[in-house]
C-alpha cells in the first residue's frame, strides 16, 4: 500500500498554486505524492502545469477536469485516483495556502490512533498573526463556523478532538472515505468539509486538531473571483447540511433555531445587495432536498454513535459573529 498523497485543487489560480507547490516540496518528509487537479481552468494554468509535471515527474501527478466541479467534485477526482492507487492517507490543501515545513509530518504523526479519521491543523491568515481556523464547530443553531477565527496566534489551543476539520488543510484516512463516502458534489463549495466531518462523527470516527501542523491561508482568493458566490453557496448548502446529518433526536430543536436564523440572514442580504444570490441559493436547496432526504435515510440508518454524543460535541450557542441574530433573539427570549 502507498502511504501518503497530497491533493491541491487549481482553478484559474496558477500563481498561488506554484507557491503552494513549492511549500510542499520543502516539507520535512518527502515520501509522498503531490496531485494537482486542474478544475477546468481557462487561464494559462494547463500549460504551466504540463511543464511542471515534466520537471517533477517523480513527485507530481496532474489530473484535468474538463469543467469546474467545485471544491467537492474537484477533490473527489483526486481522492478517487488515490483510492484506485491504494494510498493509505490523503491530505487536502488549498492552492491559496502555503505550508510550514513540518505541516504534513505533524498531520501524519497524529493519524496513528485507529479511531481518528481526520487530522486538522493550525491554519493562520497570510500574515501569520491571526488564526483562520483550528477546525470547525457545528452549532445547535445549525450554523457551522471556524474555531478561533481572527484570534491572535498566541491563543491557539492545544491538541484536542474537534467537531470538524477544515477541508483546505486536513489529512483524511482513505479507510474513512471508503466507509462514509466522498465529498458531496451537490455542495460544490462551502460546508462540504463540515458534511464529511459530520458523517465521520456519526460513523464513530474522531477528528483531531494539532497546533503543530501550521499553514498560512490567503482567505477568499478563489471565492472572491465570483460576485455573490459565497452567499449563493451558503444559502444553498446550510439547509442541506441540516437535512442530511442532524440526528432525529436533535433535529426539531436545531431546525427551529436554524430557520429562525436562516430567514434573518436572508433578510439581511438585501441590505448588502446580495438578495438575488441568496434567493437562488434557497431555490437550489429546495431542488436538492429530495435527494438529501434519501441520503439522510442511509446516513442515519448506519449511525454508530448515540445522539447524546453528537449533542455533547456541538457548540451550544450561535456563532460568535452573529451579533445581529443575537439582538433579535434577545427581543424574544431576553438572552
Amino acid at each position: 500500500m502507498n502511504r501518503l498523497a497530497v491533493i491541491v485543487l487549481n482553478w484559474n489560480g496558477i500563481d498561488d498554486t506554484l507557491l503552494c507547490f513549492d511549500s510542499l516540496l520543502k516539507q520535512s518528509i518527502s515520501d509522498f505524492k503531490i496531485i494537482i487537479i486542474d478544475n477546468g481552468s481557462i487561464d494559462n494554468s494547463k500549460d504551466v502545469l504540463q511543464k511542471l509535471q515534466i520537471s517533477n515527474s517523480r513527485r507530481l501527478t496532474v489530473l484535468y477536469n474538463p469543467v469546474n466541479k467545485g471544491f467537492a467534485g474537484g477533490v473527489n477526482t483526486g481522492i478517487n485516483w488515490v483510492i484506485k492507487n491504494d494510498y493509505e492517507l490523503v491530505a487536502l490543501f488549498n492552492n491559496d495556502a502555503v505550508a510550514d515545513s513540518n505541516w504534513l509530518k505533524s498531520l501524519v504523526d497524529e493519524s496513528g490512533d485507529e479511531t481518528v479519521g481526520i487530522v486538522t491543523g493550525l491554519l493562520l491568515h497570510e500574515d501569520g498573526k491571526t488564526i483562520d481556523s483550528t477546525g470547525d464547530w457545528y452549532t445547535n443553531w445549525g450554523l457551522p463556523f471556524p474555531r478561533n477565527r481572527n484570534e491572535p496566534v498566541g491563543s491557539a489551543p492545544d491538541k484536542q478532538f474537534v467537531f470538524s476539520g477544515s477541508g483546505g488543510a486536513s489529512l483524511y484516512k482513505t479507510e474513512l472515505l471508503k466507509d462514509i463516502g466522498l465529498f458531496d458534489e451537490d455542495f460544490f463549495a462551502y460546508y462540504e468539509d463540515t458534511d464529511v466531518s459530520f458523517r465521520t462523527q456519526l460513523a464513530g470516527w474522531k477528528v483531531i486538531y494539532t497546533p503543530k501542523a501550521v499553514a498560512y491561508h490567503k482567505q477568499g482568493a478563489t471565492s472572491n473571483k465570483i460576485p455573490g458566490f459565497a452567499v449563493y453557496q451558503t444559502f444553498k448548502n446550510l439547509p442541506l447540511l441540516l437535512i442530511k446529518d442532524v440526528p432525529v433526536g436533535l433535529y426539531l430543536p436545531i431546525a427551529i433555531r436554524f430557520y429562525f436564523a436562516y430567514w434573518l440572514m436572508f433578510i439581511n442580504t438585501f441590505k448588502h445587495r446580495r438578495g438575488w444570490s441568496a434567493t437562488k441559493g434557497i431555490f437550489m436547496s429546495i431542488v436538492f432536498t429530495p435527494r438529501k432526504l434519501r441520503e439522510r435515510w442511509h446516513i442515519q440508518r448506519v449511525k454508530r454513535v448515540k445522539t447524546s454524543y453528537i449533542k455533547s460535541i456541538l457548540w451550544d450557542d450561535l456563532p460568535p459573529d452573529q451579533t445581529g441574530i443575537r439582538k433579535v433573539r434577545k427581543m424574544f427570549i431576553g438572552k
